[in-house]
């Protein structure tokens, strides 16, 4: 079980769902609120030291380039993502688990892929793949855990202990058997590929939020 209170999940579902969706899609089809300083000094830290460093780092990293047009900075970022998650001519940090845990694998739609189409189907999720993104993406896996968490917060608020916890021990479970397993390998990918950038520094964030969760 994770060190989370009963009432850290609906934020923490918020906080996945955030980071899931920038990883699917360029900041160009999505708001640009983390171009904004101000987002990340009110990202909730859940009391974590760590959570709240990797907040503070994105905070910095909104600050340097404030004075510059939205639009070129949207842009660039962009075109960070395309480079790290898309290509061509291939992805510099592939984005799925297949790939991020199986040493040389470089092909996707393996096991893992399977084992997510099974727990999203499980829980009832129909997967809206308008760009056909495997199913163990990082970004579908942070929004599976979201659901999980907003299930947990939903319980809660309702009474049912029992089933809140059990929604939490799932949603630690998942978190320590997919993301946490292999993010680092995709961080790694994305540090050599884009320095200092602003997935780089996403990713971060999204380790330590992980890493609360499994307590």
């Amino acid at each position: 079980m994770s060190a989370l209170q009963p009432a850290d999940h609906g934020t923490l579902a918020d906080a996945y769902a955030f980071l899931g969706n920038s990883l699917l899609k360029p900041l160009s089809q999505t708001p640009a609120v983390g171009l904004d300083p101000a987002f990340w000094a009110a990202f909730p830290d859940f009391g974590s030291d760590a959570v709240a460093a990797a907040a503070d780092a994105l905070a910095r990293w909104a600050a340097e380039d404030a004075g510059r047009p939205d639009g070129d900075r949207v842009r660039d970022v962009s075109v960070e993502y395309t480079r790290l998650f898309i290509g061509p001519p291939k992805p510099a940090a592939p984005p799925w688990e297949t790939m991020g845990r199986g040493e040389g694998v470089t092909v996707g739609f393996g096991d893992p892929t399977f084992e997510m189409r099974r727990l999203l189907r499980e829980a009832g999720l129909e997967l809206s793949n308008e760009n056909r993104q495997y199913e163990d993406h990082l970004g579908i896996e942070l929004l599976y855990l979201s659901e999980l968490c907003r299930r947990a917060a939903e319980a809660a608020a309702d009474g049912r202990a029992d089933e809140a916890a059990r929604l939490d021990v799932q949603a630690a479970a998942f978190a320590a058997e997919h993301p946490l397993a292999w993010i680092d390998a995709l961080r790694a990918q994305v540090a050599e590929a884009a320095p200092g950038g602003y997935y780089a520094l996403l990713l971060a964030l999204a380790r330590t939020l992980l890493a609360l969760q499994v307590g």
